[in-house]
Formats: structure tokens, C-alpha cells, sequence
């Protein structure tokens, strides 16, 4: 008897090691689903180059490198291509006297801007280069683009430089006589620069701010930290 009776005791206790181990082995396979679903959900998702066009916007293969540029910013401070280094740069094209793709596209690029992050509005400049340096001055640029938003930068030069650098960026615009006036027709993209200053991707007009924001933190996310 009493041997049988240790022989049902130490049954009695490995069952209760085995029910142990198997509530163990669940709650760590269930620990391990919950982490993964967590950093699934907390994680950036990385679109690919399909879906970033389907939402607007287009990634080149390789970044294109373009020249230097020597502008003058609405604060008079020449503004050379060094200065896109450290940055995501949002470039537009546009001028003073525009009556509507340029105050539309500013003040969404205004209202998209403020719902970055403090930490993500450092990393990214939203720069308006003027197509109408004739009439668009330092002092005019002063007015205009801080009316938008205090943080955006205005240039401005000579003719043949912007011409150049909006060649580089595939920007297209061209001088519109109108009687005794004149307007200029442009593209309404908007040229996304990289932290090294190479022509990184751009964004289809109209912009949408949320497919902008889902686009730029994928590829802020998919872009290779120095």
C-alpha cells in the first residue's frame, strides 16, 4: 500500500508539472503573439513603389543628383544646395501674383506641415521657388510666405539659375503674355529632396495631406541612416 500509494503521489505531481509547463508554454506563445501584433501596429509601414503612386507620389530608383544653385532667400541670405543637406526638403514652384494653384498649394502645405510632429517638422523645410524673379523680390517674398507659414522659405534670383535648377528637378514653366501683363503657367509638382541633397521623389498636384503624410513617414522610414 504505501508504495502504491507514493506511485499515486508522484503520478499526482507530475501531472501537476505537466499542466504547469503546458499553461507555462500558452502564456509565453501568447505573450510572444501579443508583442509581435504590438510592434506590428507601432511600426512605420514601409509602402512599396506601387503603392506609394497609388497614393501619389513618385520614388525614383536612384536618387538624381543635381547641380549647385546660388538663390537668394526671402531673408536675403544666399541659399546654396548645402543647404538642403540634413533635411527633407519640399520644393514648389511658384509666384507672388499666382491667383490660385499657388495660395491653394501653400496653405496645404501649411495645414499638412502643423500636423507633423515637432520632432518631424525639424527634419523637413517647405521651400517656394519663385518662377517670377522679375517681379518677386526678396522684400515681396518677405511678405508672402511667411503669411503662410512662419517656418517656410522663400527664394528668389536670377532668371537662368531657377531656370536651371527647375530643369533639374523636371519642373516645367514658361512666360504667359496677357496684353500689357503677363502670368506665368508652371507645374504644380512638388519636388521632394533628401537629407543629402539629391532629388529624392515628388508629389502629385492636388496635394493630399493625408497621403502625404503616408507617404513621407514611408520613406523617411525606408531611407538608409548614415
Amino acid at each position: 500500500m504505501g508504495a502504491g500509494g507514493m506511485t499515486e503521489a508522484m503520478k499526482t505531481e507530475q501531472q501537476k508539472r505537466g499542466i504547469a509547463i503546458t499553461l507555462g508554454v500558452i502564456v509565453a506563445f501568447i505573450v510572444v503573439v501579443m508583442l509581435l501584433f504590438i510592434n506590428k501596429i507601432t511600426t512605420p509601414r514601409v509602402l512599396s513603389n506601387l503603392e506609394l503612386q497609388v497614393h501619389g507620389t513618385i520614388v525614383f530608383e536612384q536618387p538624381r543628383i543635381f547641380k549647385d544653385l546660388v538663390l537668394l532667400d526671402h531673408k536675403g541670405e544666399e541659399f546654396t544646395k548645402a543647404r538642403f543637406q540634413g533635411k527633407w526638403s519640399f520644393v514648389f514652384f511658384g509666384f507672388t501674383h499666382c491667383p490660385d494653384i499657388c495660395p491653394t498649394t501653400m496653405a496645404a502645405l501649411s495645414s499638412w506641415y502643423k500636423t507633423l510632429s515637432p520632432e518631424v517638422q525639424q527634419q523637413t523645410q517647405i521651400i517656394m521657388v519663385s518662377v517670377d524673379p522679375a517681379r518677386d523680390s526678396v522684400e515681396i517674398l518677405a511678405q508672402y510666405v511667411p503669411y503662410f507659414n512662419a517656418d517656410f522659405i522663400g527664394l528668389t534670383g536670377e532668371f537662368l539659375p531657377i531656370k536651371r535648377f527647375a530643369n533639374q528637378l523636371n519642373v516645367a514653366f514658361t512666360k504667359v503674355v496677357q496684353g500689357d501683363d503677363y502670368t506665368v503657367d508652371h507645374s504644380g509638382i512638388i519636388a521632394m529632396i533628401n537629407p543629402r541633397g539629391d532629388y529624392h521623389a515628388f508629389i502629385k498636384p492636388p496635394l493630399n495631406a493625408e497621403n502625404a503624410s503616408l507617404t513621407y513617414s514611408s520613406i523617411r522610414n525606408s531611407f538608409p541612416s548614415d
